[in-house]
């Protein structure tokens, strides 16, 4: 059994260590390249402030490249025994180079590590989710200008209200997304803070440079304050679940929305027939299966900031073990909302829009706020007119007028998907993630 970076003569109680470690080295596999990156940035910074020779340097990087590749290629593993991934780092530097592998552990806790690989994964992960985003949101606005002109019903408390349109559909989705997206750079912004060199919570006597392995890791700046650093442990992974509730409840709207859209009581949009799937006993069922689950899913992940605020509450400043248990909810979470925006981009890239709808008579008081306006501009005061096309209804003389004229911004005639997209992508702009993707480079190169 391999010797924990913490052991001096006493040997951890077998099932302490296993429930103690938990989940820890699984979820930590996730971590390792990020784990070698902020070692490579943090010896490069041991070496300038005179902690490490300069004839180490080298060696040392060169081993943390190899152990780097066997991240990428899927070849790394945390051993038997060993505890985390920052005591599999540090090992495979010493068996590899001797005494030399211990010297990277100087001015850094593995809080501080910890706290760093979790933000360069989390930054990393953020970048994908708004690639996926991204990738829906332009989907979404190509449906809606291709369908501006085809009426859908509205509806208010489920009930047949006024005249919408797939523009104002698919456009409704695409501009909540880019909202979203203004959610993910906040958490972005907070992310993108290096913790390194707070150490346990409280600094180091060390010399250290923290502001060259800010620039190093290409961070926007450092948590300055070091107890800070510590306290926001939970709090970086809690702002982001809330980033990520917000994307997945309008994925998980829009799936509530295709479901009941494809339904025969409604036959507004169909999938076509591999996007379904049958019954075991009913020929006839193609059930949107993929959307079914996309709904749960995104309805489960927007439990994720409440399960991190109940891990987090109450603690105090400083580091408790209770934060390890974050991982097993905030890691996984990425990918399984990537794939639900993946699954949904797909489906709505294909779905077919029914452009027949208004036809059925089903759908005709639909316009009747269509009449009382039109009766209100020739002269009609609106409380009157509201009463006429009433008694028309209920006598059963009501003859609806399908055209529609909606001219004001963000109508039926006027969507204004241009400037939803410039929104979007001012929003993007905002993301670092260049700067970022160079300075990784630079670690590596």
């Amino acid at each position: 059994m391999a010797t924990k970076l913490w052991e001096k003569t006493t040997q951890v109680n077998a099932k302490i260590e296993a429930f103690t470690v938990g989940r820890d080295r699984e979820m930590d596999l996730f971590l390792a390249k990020y784990d070698v990156l902020g070692s490579m940035a943090h010896i490069r910074m041991l070496q300038s402030v005179g902690l490490l020779q300069t004839e180490e340097l080298k060696p040392l990087l060169d081993e943390l490249k190899n152990i780097y590749q066997l991240t990428e290629n899927g070849t790394f593993v945390i051993e038997e025994g060993v505890e985390d991934v920052h005591s599999q780092v540090e090992m495979l530097l010493t068996r590899k180079l001797g005494d030399m592998g211990k010297k990277i552990h100087s001015g850094r806790s593995r809080n501080d590590q910890v706290l760093l690989d979790l933000k360069l994964f989390a930054r990393a992960e953020i970048e994908k989710t708004v690639t996926a985003v991204n990738d829906l949101f332009e989907v979404l606005i190509s449906q809606s200008n291709k369908y501006k002109d085809v009426l859908l019903p509205g509806y208010t408390h489920l009930q047949v209200a006024m005249p919408s349109s797939f523009g104002l559909w698919f456009g409704a989705y695409a501009e909540s997304l880019a909202d979203d997206l203004q959610l993910l750079l906040s958490a972005w912004k907070i992310t993108n803070r290096n913790p390194l060199g707070s150490a346990a919570g409280y600094g180091s006597s060390f010399p250290l440079n923290r502001q060259m392995t800010t620039d190093l890791l290409g961070f926007d700046t450092m948590n300055y304050n070091v107890v800070y650093a510590q306290m926001g442990r939970g709090k970086m992974e809690r702002t982001v679940a809330n980033a990520l509730a917000s994307v997945a409840a309008t994925v998980a709207k829009l799936a509530f929305d295709a479901c009941m859209y494809t339904s025969q009581n409604f036959g507004f949009i169909r999938l076509p027939d591999e996007f379904t799937t049958g019954s075991s006993i009913m020929p006839h069922k193609k059930n949107p299966d993929v959307f079914e689950l996309t709904r749960a899913k995104c309805n489960r992940l927007q439990s994720l900031p409440q399960q991190i605020m109940m891990i987090t509450n109450n603690l105090p400043s400083g580091y408790f073990r209770d934060l390890q248990i974050i991982k097993e909810v905030f890691v996984p979470a990425f990918a399984e909302l990537i794939d639900c925006l993946e699954m949904t981009t797909m489906m709505m890239a294909q779905v077919e829009v029914n452009t027949e709808i208004m036809k059925d008579s089903r759908y005709d008081l639909l316009f009747s706020v269509e009449e009382v306006n039109r009766m209100t501009l020739l002269g009609t005061p609106f409380r009157d007119a509201y009463k006429q096309v009433g008694l028309d209804i209920e006598a059963g003389n009501f003859k609806p007028n399908k055209a529609v004229y909606h001219t004001h911004e963000g109508s039926i005639g006027n969507l204004q998907n241009d400037e939803i997209c410039a929104y979007k992508n001012s929003i993007v702009a905002e993301f670092s993630f260049e700067k970022v993707k160079h300075a990784i480079e630079s670690i590596l190169n």
